[in-house]
């Protein structure tokens, strides 16, 4: 089935509002429209889903309301060529949407288990940290293996920058520390134009001490050597 189809076939079934079906809070319709558009067979949500896009456990933490908005209006607007369909979603669907992703913080996995505290992690702080990379969601604007790419408003490029060569940038207290602290505000190629959509948020608000530590392992650890100049089609 091609995606053009998968699409139109998702957008019936959305059409099933979550009026209808009785939910009467942004975040309750917003979780059942997610649920009609089939939304988790690509994304995986604490725990279960499909791994076709990015885990979306902490997309709420990770992305704010204002660039998932940006988002669903149009994925292909902000990133050419990504593999997500648009739905022409309806404004009110939307923004109900957008509700109930703001809502996912990452809690059911700091509550219920971290996927990389599984036996296949244990003692490889590399190996760790690169499943924490990519669950958490570093991997939807750093690209996979750090290649950067990714597409962000009013920044020198237009692009989040690629992080394979960190280790020639960052001693590795350095690189804890900024991931711990996060980059609320990255430097606007215009000034007195609008702030970026995408920002690194404060990791320290979520992980351990020694799981941003994992992740610095794991940055440390790229090499840039035949690494494809291109961020993850999400």
């Amino acid at each position: 089935m091609n995606r053009l189809r998968l699409a139109a076939l998702l957008i019936f079934a959305g059409t099933l509002s979550a009026c209808q079906l009785g939910h009467d809070s942004p975040v309750e319709r917003g979780r059942a429209s997610f649920q009609a558009y089939k939304c988790t067979k690509c994304h995986t949500v604490n725990g279960e889903g499909g791994v076709l896009g990015p885990d979306l456990t902490f997309v709420g933490f990770r992305k704010s309301s204002d660039f998932l908005e940006r988002w669903l209006i149009n994925p292909q607007a902000w990133k050419p060529h990504v593999s997500m369909p648009n739905f022409y979603l309806r404004e009110a669907v939307r923004k109900d949407i957008v509700a109930y992703l703001a809502t996912l913080q990452g809690d059911f996995y700091i509550r219920e288990g971290r996927p990389w505290d599984a036996p296949q992690f244990a003692g490889d702080s590399v190996k760790r940290g690169g499943e924490i990379y990519s669950r958490v969601g570093c991997i939807t604007c750093h690209g996979k293996g750090g290649v950067g790419g990714y597409p962000n408003n009013n920044v020198v490029g237009g692009e989040i920058p690629k992080i394979s060569t960190v280790k020639d940038t960052y001693s590795r207290d350095e690189l804890i520390a900024r991931i711990a602290k996060g980059v609320r505000h990255s430097v606007k190629a215009d000034p007195a134009g609008p702030d970026p959509l995408l920002y690194m948020p404060r990791w320290e608000a979520k992980l351990k001490q020694e799981e941003i530590e994992a992740v610095a392992a794991y940055l440390l650890s790229l090499d840039d050597h035949g690494v494809e100049e291109k961020a993850e089609e999400w």
